[in-house]
């Protein structure tokens, strides 16, 4: 193999491309390699998996509107109950399969007291979903224009 050139500057350069042969050999030896483990990753161990059925539950929960006014006068689902009566509710909603979502829905002037009770109360004897209902405020700068 003769590098050298016909110029009279007597120095050697080096040779400026990439020799492609070692990784066409590289590529082809993978290529060989993933051919003939490919069949090997396809096989499947057989097992009997049971059969699995389920229906589609359509019964919604229940959902239970408690409102306080300002007052700490309290309204299950728009009728007025003292507050004994609604623990007692409570009690029995919360045996309840699905159990009923509780709606809280309180007056803006409303203690916060009053509601940390009553959400205690409902936690305590197992109602789980609890939620607060609010309406958002008229927005004012849309009167003035």
């Amino acid at each position: 193999m003769a590098f050298g050139g016909f110029s009279k500057s007597g120095g050697q350069q080096p040779i400026a491309e990439i020799n492609m042969v070692p990784l066409i050999d590289v590529m082809l030896v993978l290529l060989v390699i993933f051919i003939v483990t490919a069949p090997l990753l396809t096989h499947a161990v057989k097992i009997d998996l049971p059969k699995a059925t389920s229906s589609i539950s359509l019964a919604k929960p229940d959902k239970i509107e408690l409102a306080i006014d300002a007052g700490g006068t309290l309204y299950w689902n728009g009728e007025a109950v003292d507050k004994a009566t609604v623990m007692a509710r409570f009690a029995s909603e919360a045996r309840k399969t699905p159990q009923p979502e509780l709606h809280l829905r309180a007056d803006r002037n409303t203690r916060y007291q009053m509601l940390a009770e009553v959400m205690a109360e409902a936690a305590k004897v197992g109602l789980s979903k609890i939620g607060f209902v609010s309406e958002p405020e008229k927005d004012l700068s849309l009167r003035s224009r």
